[in-house]
């Protein structure tokens, strides 16, 4: 079983979202459908970005990771591309 960190960006205020979940196909309709309270204002949403783990641990780790300043700066340089609208790079 994998575990996926997963990073949504919200079209309607610009920011990121980043979570983790079991089922990742589900977890990112849940969101689109509203069913989400911290994203439900914020929709429509884009999944971005997505990482996958072997242990559960492992993934919440990396989930708090990436909300830290430090991990915000791994992502805008992971997704560097995404942001300057060069996607095919």
């Amino acid at each position: 079983m994998f575990y996926y960190i997963y990073v949504l960006f919200s079209e309607k205020d610009k920011k990121l979202y980043i979570g983790y979940t079991e089922n990742l196909k589900l977890r990112f309709e849940e969101h689109q459908e509203g069913h989400v309270v911290s994203t439900k204002s914020r929709r429509p949403l884009q999944l971005i970005y997505s990482e996958a783990c072997l242990d559960r641990e492992d993934a919440m780790h990396r989930e708090k990771y990436l909300k830290t300043s430090y991990g915000n700066r791994f992502l805008k340089s992971r997704l560097k591309s995404y942001f300057t609208g060069c996607k095919n790079s």
